[in-house]
């Protein structure tokens, strides 16, 4: 297994980075959006962009949050389960849609979007939204510098980013 190929923590740059990023995250966690729902979309976006670190993350701070295996487990499969309610499921479908941009000429489809609208009022929408580009740009981060899955602990940055 290949190392990290940089650790963003112990740059100077990357951590004023990485601050900021987290202050950005912040709004998304201090909003209504469920925190359910916040860590699902988190984690289906990371599973569409193959970030182990990212998926190892949202698992275990779903977890630790109260979320069950049986719906962690079925998050990639969330359109053929039954364990996700009809404002998850539209969330869920943003979180797909607005991560593979580049799959669909017109992005987020029309319908997904009325779903989102029926489900989500205007402050639970932008904090979606949000939540898609920041995961999707934290996905990246560790995508590039080559973080792997398996040693986070929930919480962990609340020390590092604090």
């Amino acid at each position: 297994m290949n190392a990290a190929r940089f650790n963003m923590l112990e740059n100077e740059i990357a951590l004023k980075f990485a601050k900021r990023f987290a202050n950005a995250g912040m709004a998304i966690h201090q909003s209504s959006l469920p925190r359910a729902t916040q860590e699902l979309v988190a984690l289906r976006v990371s599973q569409i962009n193959g970030c182990g670190w990212c998926v190892d993350m949202h698992v275990k701070e779903a977890a630790a949050a109260g979320e069950t295996a049986v719906r962690l487990a079925l998050v990639a499969v969330w359109r053929e389960s039954t364990v996700f309610t009809e404002a998850e499921r539209a969330a869920l479908a943003l979180a797909e849609e607005g991560t593979r941009l580049a799959d669909a000429h017109e992005g987020v489809s029309d319908g997904t979007w009325e779903r989102v609208r029926e489900h989500f009022d205007d402050d639970r929408t932008a904090a979606l939204v949000s939540l898609v580009a920041l995961v999707n740009a934290a996905n990246r981060l560790a995508v590039i510098a080559h973080q792997r899955g398996g040693s986070y602990e929930p919480g962990m940055f609340a020390a590092v980013l604090g």
